[in-house]
Parts: structure tokens; sequence; C-alpha cells
């Protein structure tokens, strides 16, 4: 296979679907890119080039937000975001286990769904809060600390649903995964507070923007690596080396060389999403998945009205964050591996059709929270 033309082709392919989604049907490039996945899944069942690239591009996301929470922040934040993250966990885990329980489902395969749904997709909110320039808003710091928290409980979770599922799990386990947790964030705060600081000198004299974006990039795949190698979630890691850099004189400069390498790759993370979606004919459970479509819009709502006047949110920006942590994504993938059969499909299904709805709510979130408090002050008056 000649791997220059393919990725050439995927490259001018990937570019004139992002110029139809904003030139021609105005919808977000996420969805045409998962979309061309699942088409392209039909003869392509894996390939680690897209995988590897998709990788690449995800951490570097992550790595660049991370950079917009220096450490004093993250900590005093994280101290406010804990009971909304405690909320949304049970509201999508065990609400949702007891829904598919009514629906027949065994105790097993209910907490496997539950997991599925639990989860913002923190690839495509990610994205879209960037592309959206939503970034700097005052709920977006509460929506990314939700998502640092699912990514914090995933793992968790993971080790557990294989546990139930036959493959054995310990107290052992479990405390292992938070050590790991801790012992990751210290780290990273050690090399915050002492190694970069002490660097920094050094750092402001390379001039040479080539060797730059190589150390950059470097350091961000590095620790997302590790927290990989740690059995956590690469996006955990690669947060937390951008905060790493957070505190420096020439932060600029480091989103400015990490942000080509992301912008390259990013595309190619939500093509393996979709490449990685089971399609059929059949429906399997169709009550079940209308049901929890409709309670994974609630579920969200909950927690980013409630959770966000936790966090010190007002009503409208707690409703807006709300309106946009409805889309899931690869977390729910990873949980649908676990999954067999009818389940396997049911999760495949409801995982395109969450992510399609809910990346169009997050494009619609500041229209419709503008909408419904309009309506509320109309009522008051």
């Amino acid at each position: 296979m000649n791997l220059t033309l393919a990725i050439g082709l995927f490259l001018l392919v990937l570019f004139f679907i992002g110029m139809i989604g904003i030139k021609l049907i105005k919808i977000p490039d996420i969805l045409l890119y998962i979309l061309l996945g699942l088409i392209l899944s039909l003869v392509i069942k894996e390939s680690k080039v897209i995988e590897v690239a998709g990788e690449i591009g995800l951490v570097l996301l992550f790595f660049i937000l991370g950079m917009k929470f220096p450490v004093n922040r993250l900590i005093t934040n994280s101290a406010k975001v804990w009971r909304g993250g405690l909320l949304d966990a049970f509201l999508g885990i065990v609400v949702t286990a007891g829904i598919s329980l009514l629906f027949g489902l065994d105790w097993v395969s209910s907490l496997i769904v539950g997991g599925i749904v639990y989860a913002t997709s923190s690839s495509i909110t990610a994205k879209l809060l960037v592309d959206k320039k939503r970034d700097e808003n005052k709920e977006s710091e509460f929506m990314l600390l939700i998502l640092v928290f699912e990514d914090l409980i995933a793992p968790i979770l993971v080790t557990v649903l294989i546990g139930l599922s036959g493959k054995g799990f310990t107290v052992t386990d479990f405390g292992m995964i938070l050590l790991k947790i801790v012992l990751l964030a210290g780290i990273a705060v050690f090399f915050a507070r002492v190694v970069f600081k002490k660097a920094e000198s050094i750092l402001k004299e390379i001039d040479q923007d080539d060797i730059f974006i190589v150390m950059i990039t470097g350091i961000a795949l590095t620790y997302g690596g590790i927290a990989m190698l740690l059995g956590l979630s690469e996006v955990i890691g690669a947060f937390l080396a951008g905060m790493m850099l957070s505190e420096l004189s020439i932060k600029e400069k480091v989103e400015k060389a990490a942000l080509p390498v992301r912008n390259i790759f990013l595309p190619f993370f939500f093509l393996n999403f979709g490449l990685h979606i089971e399609m059929t004919s059949d429906i399997p459970y169709l009550g079940l998945l209308i049901v929890l479509v409709l309670w994974s819009l609630i579920h969200k709502l909950i927690v980013g009205y409630i959770g966000g006047q936790w966090y010190g949110l007002s009503r409208s920006d707690s409703l807006k964050a709300g309106l946009s942590l409805t889309q899931r994504g690869e977390f729910s993938v990873i949980i649908a591996a676990l999954a067999t059969g009818e389940l396997k499909i049911f999760a495949s299904i409801y995982i395109l059709v969450i992510a399609i709805i809910g990346t169009i709510m997050f494009q619609l979130a500041p229209r419709l929270n503008k909408l419904i408090v309009e309506k509320v002050q109309e009522k008051s008056s």
C-alpha cells in the first residue's frame, strides 16, 4: 500500500468534507467526519494509521485546553465541581441502569448501558468549544472540569464492568487506579512548580520553530502515553501536560506551536470514531433506545443546571452548560466493546444518534438558552 498517497488522499477528502459542512449544509465538520468514517467502515474495518493520527490530534486538543488551567486555579475549581461530578455519575450510571432493568435487561447489561450513557464526549465537546469560540465563556470552565471528572471515573468504571463481566475485579484493583491518578497529578504539579519554572529561561531561548514544535508535541504525547501506560485515559495525561506549562510566560508561544499539529491530526480521530460504530438494518430494544435518548438529554440538562449553580454559575450559564453536554462519544464506544450480540448493536446505534443530536444541541445552545430565559422572564413579569 502506498502510505503517502493514502494519507494525502485522506487529508484532501477531509478538507472537502469540512468545506461542505461549513459552506453548504452548515453543520459541524465533526458530524461529517463521523459519518464518513461510518461509510468507510463498510470497506475498512480498522486502520492503525487513522487511529494513531487521531490519538495525536486528541492529545494535543486537551493539551491546549489544559494550558488554560494553572495549578492553583485547577485545584480551587476542582473543589467546586465534585458535587456536580457525583450527580452526573449517579444520574448517568445508576438511574440509567434502573431504566434498563425496567426494560428487561439483566443487571450486568444494565450497568453496561449505564456506562455507555454516562459520559459526555470529551473530544466532540472540546472541539466544539474551540470552534464556536466558547472556550473563554463562563460555563466552559465548568464543562471542561466535568469532562475531566468523567475521565477520572472512566477507568474505575471500566475496571468494575470488566470484573462484573467475569474477568475478575478486586478492591486492590480499585485502590491501584486511585493511586495512579494521584501519582499522575502529583508529578504534573511537581513539574509545573519546579521543573518547568527552572527551565523557563532555556525554553525562551529556543528560536527555531521546528525544534520547539517537536518538543511541545513530545511533551504532550509523552505524558498522555504515561497515563495510558498506567491504565488511565490519555486525555487526563494530555490535560495535565498542558497544566504543567500553563504558568509559563511563553505559554502563548507553546499554544501557537501546538495548534497546527492539532488541526492536522484531529479530524482523523472523528474519522476513526465513525469506523468503530457497528450498524445493522434491525434496531434492537427500540423502546429502550427512544427512552434513553430522551433521558440522555434530561440527564445532562440536570447536571448542567444544578451542578453549574453549585459551581457558582448563574442560572442562565448553567442552563447553557447543560444544553451543551448532551453528546456522547469515545468513552461510550469503549464501554460498548464490553457488550455482545444485540446489546452491542443497540449501543452503536445509540452512540451515533446521541452524538448527532448532542452536536446539534451544542450549536443551538446559546439560542435555546436565550429563548428559555426570555420565556421565563415573561412569565415572571
